[in-house]
This record gives structure tokens, C-alpha cells and sequence, in this order.
């Protein structure tokens, strides 16, 4: 004779791992010729928060926003309990590639994401969602991200180590043939001071002086930049 109880065990079980709620988070880069530094994907309370438009950058935020550094803004996360997925793409997001973070089931108190990664070639150009409410009903939701400034640095447009407080664009061995060289750098801008959304790049048609080192016939890009697409699963049904 079958045991009852351990009937009902089993079917409680499976209905509770059927039931709990399950995030994947797709990352689209929508430029013809913009790449992405390793992403941070988060999720966390509410009480959590990587940037504020209108307010100064942080410390972690500047170094993920001028050279792709993006430990310090992870252990701020992971220190308030938060989920993390580190470099979804494996390195650089290159242009109309994807990549694909699975949180998996979330503790109920995080209940918000956020996403980074810096936007190259830029000086500290970087797409942002902050703090979104995550949903909680089965189904894909699908979010365009624009490109903010972190304000931490004058966009001058020329080659550099991306080192935070250094003047100069990081650039990685794929962006090393398809920028220019010499230029003078953009005339007259400040850091900014504070993050707000970028008003895009500059560029030039000469890649072997000019103003700028972007090549403004293939890096120039306009907001939004990325599209994420949030499938959630296995939630119960009401």
C-alpha cells in the first residue's frame, strides 16, 4: 500500500518547485558600432541603488564608467545581500551580439535589478537601468536602456588607459583598428560633475589627427543603445 503521506510530500514538493518565480535576463547591444565592457546584472531591495541621475557619481561607479571596472559596484550589491551575474557576454558585448544572465529564483526581498556596463568608446559613457521593479507575472518584458555620463570626466574623445581620473578612452585590442590616432582632443569641455543621460559623441572623419579618435562614420550611435528582455517563469498561477 502506498504511503499517503509521503504522496502529498512528494506532490507539495514538486508544486513548489513548480511554482517558484524564475529570471532570465536577455541583453541585447542594438549599435552598428558601439561595444559594451563586461555587464553587472543585479538583483536587490529597494533600498539599493548603483547611480542617480542629477547626483555625483560614486567612487565604483567612476571606475566602472571610465575603464569597465565593475568589482566595486558588485560588492556593493553582494554586501546588501543582493544576486549577482558577473560578464554574461564573456567579455566585450560587440555590436548586435547578445548575451544572456540567468538569476535564477530570487529571495522575495529583492525585488528590483539593475544593469551597467560601460559604453566604448566613450570616456565614462555608460547604459544603465536602475533599480527597476522587477515583474512578477509569467511572461517576457523587453526595456530599452539609453547611455548615461558619469560626469567624472571631460569627453575629449582620445585615446587613453581609462584609468579613473586619467583623461583618455580605454581601448581594448577589438576597438585598437577601428579608432583614429593624433587627435587634439574635443575644445572645451569639464567633467561634468554629476551623471546625466550622454548627449552621444562627437567624432571626425580623419582617423589620423582631427579633434576626436572616434570615427564618426562607424562609432557614432543614438540613444537606446541596448534592449533587455526579461522572461519570467514558473510563477503560480492565480
Amino acid at each position: 500500500m502506498i504511503n499517503k503521506l509521503f504522496l502529498a510530500t512528494l506532490t507539495l514538493a514538486s508544486t513548489s518547485a513548480f511554482s517558484a518565480t524564475e529570471y532570465k535576463v536577455k541583453i541585447d547591444n542594438v549599435t552598428t558600432g558601439a561595444y559594451f565592457t563586461p555587464f553587472l546584472v543585479a538583483a536587490h531591495s529597494d533600498s539599493v541603488s548603483l547611480f542617480d541621475t542629477g547626483a555625483a557619481a560614486s567612487a565604483n561607479l567612476q571606475a566602472m564608467a571610465e575603464g569597465g571596472n565593475i568589482s566595486g559596484l558588485l560588492n556593493d550589491v553582494q554586501s546588501t545581500g543582493g544576486r549577482v551575474v558577473a560578464n554574461p557576454a564573456g567579455g566585450l558585448l560587440a555590436p548586435g551580439a547578445s548575451a544572456v544572465a540567468n538569476l535564477g529564483a530570487l529571495n522575495p526581498e529583492l525585488t528590483e535589478i539593475s544593469i551597467v556596463a560601460m559604453l566604448l568608446p566613450s570616456n565614462d559613457g555608460f547604459v544603465g537601468l536602475n533599480s527597476l521593479t522587477l515583474p512578477t507575472e509569467n511572461g517576457t518584458y523587453t526595456y530599452s536602456l539609453n547611455v548615461y555620463d558619469a560626469g567624472t570626466e571631460a569627453n575629449d574623445e582620445i585615446r587613453g588607459s581609462g584609468a579613473p581620473g586619467v583623461a583618455g578612452m580605454p581601448v581594448p585590442p577589438p576597438l585598437q583598428p577601428l579608432l583614429g590616432f593624433n587627435g587634439s582632443g574635443v575644445p572645451n569641455i569639464t567633467a561634468e560633475g554629476f551623471v546625466s543621460v550622454h548627449r552621444g559623441v562627437l567624432g571626425d572623419l580623419d582617423l589620423n589627427g582631427g579633434v576626436s579618435d572616434i570615427d564618426a562614420a562607424n562609432q557614432r550611435w543614438l540613444n537606446p543603445t541596448v534592449n533587455v528582455t526579461i522572461t519570467v517563469s514558473g510563477t503560480p498561477n492565480n
